[in-house]
């Protein structure tokens, strides 16, 4: 374990001292052991790759059994080339979302140093993930601290049913988990926030398995939207330590992209030019930013709930990525947000709004030509349709949106129902 800045801790391993794979294809040779549960598992069937625990203390539910899709359909509305959009589905998930990639890497660390009790700050996916390894696993209770905004009604009825302890505090995200690290430092708790290095190891695994959905192939790519900002972290990590292992020649470009009612890294990172600097960003940039916001009591304010972070927590991680990655950083209404989302669902998947943004994202970044129509281009889906299906139908019902697909209401009369199905031929 070493310090990256400011407290975050960083998993570093000794790679010449640990047996590494001469190749990724090594990897889907376990495949056809997968009543193996550690090679059923889309995490640990890359274990030599986060090699922190033994196979014996895994906590495992089959997490990462998760797609990279082809979606002409969207990358037409993106404006890339037909076969150059590809999006990469984690809403297929135990919990519905990506955090069970970083949580059974957090729930295996608890049980490695025998935690009783775990405990999370969330906007609801974090809750969802961490309540249901509590409940599958029986090595620990969980409490689970959610704030009294927008948290969407289908992950808050996930941690009730799961059975998590829920204390929903007045106030926001950023409420919340300042009060959760203050308790777990206080109490003894385990903390599963993203905060925690564990949570990162798992979900570097997105990487690996977009990596064989792409025949091992480097995109040109990733697009991911930026809340607390563990996934763009880990997924610099990532393509960091297999550059650093000879497995791939090259590490892709990667666009972080925020709610504009939610958007620190856009302000700091393209607006102030705050960089990595070596390890050593202008943390007074931060720290004046975070002052002024405090002054003004600016709270963040988006549709897209699972990014309503103002203060992320993994800000000097996810500069670290952007450095090693070329990257850039955008930010995109709620408009845009759920007209990418309408995109994605009228091409087959329903995702969350959050998962919009990355769509939204590469649509800008195109009409920029930052990204060329050529370029291969993966856009990450962080969590299931159902995780918010308020937002979805508010969408096509309340009228004036670009994708709008409402229903038709028609009297309970057989010909004036016919009438209308005649006009679809």
């Amino acid at each position: 374990m070493c310090p990256v800045s400011h407290g975050l801790l960083d998993v570093q391993y000794a790679w010449d001292k640990l047996p590494v794979p001469s190749s990724l294809r090594e990897f889907e040779q376990r495949w056809g052991s997968r009543r193996e549960p550690l090679d059923f598992s889309g995490v640990w069937r890359f274990r030599e790759l986060l090699p922190f625990a033994p196979p014996e203390q895994i906590v495992t539910i089959g997490e990462g059994q998760t797609i990279l899709q082809q979606s002409d359909h969207v990358g037409r509305y993106v404006g890339v080339n037909d076969g150059c959009l590809h999006l990469q589905y984690e809403g297929l998930n135990p919990s519905g979302s990506f955090k069970d990639n970083g949580m059974t890497a957090a729930s295996t660390h608890a049980r490695m140093v025998g935690a009783k009790l775990a405990a999370c700050a969330s906007t609801g996916n974090t809750s969802a993930s961490l309540a249901i390894y509590a409940g599958v696993s029986q090595q620990f209770r969980c409490i689970v601290f959610v704030g009294s905004g927008k948290i969407a009604y289908g992950k808050l009825s996930q941690a009730l049913d799961y059975g998590a302890t829920t204390l929903q505090i007045e106030g926001d995200f950023d409420d919340a988990l300042m009060q959760v690290r203050a308790v777990c430092e206080q109490a003894g708790i385990y903390l599963c926030n993203s905060v925690n290095p564990f949570r990162l190891e798992g979900q570097k695994t997105i990487m690996y398995r977009v990596l064989e959905g792409l025949g091992w192939e480097v995109p040109d790519w990733i697009v991911v939207p930026g809340g607390n900002l563990g996934n763009s972290s880990a997924f610099g990590k990532a393509f960091l330590e297999l550059k650093h292992l000879g497995l791939i020649d090259r590490l892709p470009r990667l666009a972080v992209i925020n709610a504009a009612g939610a958007n620190t890294l856009y302000e700091l990172y393209e607006q102030q030019g705050l960089r990595w600097n070596d390890g050593h960003p202008e943390q007074s940039l931060i720290d004046t930013f975070y002052a002024d916001m405090q002054a003004k009591n600016r709270r963040a304010n988006t549709l897209a709930s699972a990014i309503e972070i103002n203060r992320p927590v993994n800000l000097t991680k996810c500069l670290r990525a952007l450095d090693a990655c070329d990257g850039v950083v955008r930010e995109v209404s709620d408009e845009e947000i759920l007209d990418g989302k309408a995109q994605v669902g009228a091409g087959g998947f329903g995702c969350e709004p959050a998962s919009g943004a990355s769509v939204a994202g590469a649509k800008l970044l195109r009409q920029q030509g930052v990204i060329a129509p050529s370029d291969r281009v993966v856009c990450i889906l962080t969590g299931h349709q159902l995780k918010d299906p308020t937002a979805t139908v508010n969408y096509h019902t309340q009228g004036g949106c670009r994708a709008a697909n409402a229903p038709i209401v028609v009297p309970n009369d057989f010909e004036q129902i016919m009438e209308i199905i005649r006009q679809f031929g």
